[in-house]
């Protein structure tokens, strides 16, 4: 039991190092609260003076510089870029979609080291995080600023098992309740229209909102030798894979992803692919942070 313990922190120590020195700026000014890290929308006291302002009837006299008062005799405020903290939720699609390929559960491994580093990644710029984990019971990791938040994500991502069809946007909506940022990784089969509209709502409440599309490189080229596949979801679902019906199903595929990577970058959801094993998972995590709500794509 000791053993596993070891090896499962074992498994993310690299990744946690290598992300250690990203951070994570806020797309744009957060509501003010707690200070903390990103420019707040609203102007007060702190030491980050923007400019000054004359005295209006029902000011915060605290504002006043009255240093400038004596020379000038005319009362002016000092205007300031507060800074606040963005509490950031971390959804993950644990459907049995993601335990694809079967062999390798690669969808989820990528999944998984997604959660935990975008989490340590939240945490080390000074905001709280949190997790859920989209299964036919959501398990829920209210954010915090703890150190041991990036342990507590860690034993909830090794201890989840992709399964069942339940759909994930129920539990972006609880996500929702306790951040100002989401991240959403998952592979978007199945429910991709209902995420879209849940996603374009928070966006257009002012809530900051990434979904991050996981894709097995299977997906986009399957064999071509003869194959039956299923839908793990739904596995009485089987169809032959082969000659044309592959050709037609790579283009209807690439068809959908260029539809939905468009949909959600006009809602002002920040949209970026990830196809399994193509690239480092640092790499992954600075193309995340970075997004700034156009299409990212591997």
């Amino acid at each position: 039991m000791a053993t596993g313990v070891v090896e499962m922190h074992d498994e993310y120590a690299i990744l946690l190092d290598a992300v250690r020195g990203i951070r994570w700026p806020a797309r744009s000014s957060v509501r003010g609260g707690i200070p903390g890290a990103h420019t707040s929308r609203l102007r007060g006291i702190s030491a980050e003076f923007t400019e000054y302002r004359p005295y209006r009837q029902g000011d915060d006299t605290r504002r006043i510089d009255w240093k400038l008062f004596a020379r000038s005799d005319r009362a002016y405020i000092r205007l300031s870029n507060d800074r606040a903290i963005l509490p950031t939720m971390i959804v993950l699609d644990a459907s049995a979609s993601m335990a694809f390929p079967v062999a390798t559960r690669g969808k989820w491994t990528v999944a998984a080291q997604l959660g935990v580093a975008l989490g340590a990644v939240a945490r080390n710029s000074g905001d709280p995080v949190g997790l859920v984990i989209a299964g036919e019971e959501p398990q829920l990791l209210a954010p915090r600023m703890r150190r041991s938040v990036t342990h507590d994500i860690i034993r909830a991502v090794s201890a989840a098992r992709p399964s069942g069809s339940a759909p994930i946007s129920p539990s972006v909506s609880i996500a929702a309740q306790y951040a100002g940022r989401l991240v959403i990784v998952t592979d978007l089969l199945g429910d991709a229209a209902e995420l879209l509209t849940v996603a374009s709502r928070l966006v257009a409440a002012g809530r900051e909102v990434h979904v991050v599309h996981v894709i097995a490189g299977e997906e986009i080229d399957p064999p071509r030798d003869a194959a039956m596949v299923f839908d793990p979801e739904s596995p009485q679902l089987r169809r032959a894979l082969t000659g044309d019906t592959r050709d037609a199903y790579v283009a209807a595929y690439g068809a959908w992803r260029d539809h939905i990577a468009h949909d959600f970058a006009e809602a002002g959801v920040s949209y970026t692919t990830v196809v399994v094993g193509k690239e480092t998972p640092d790499h992954l995590i600075r193309r995340i942070t970075v997004a700034r709500g156009a299409a990212a794509t591997a």
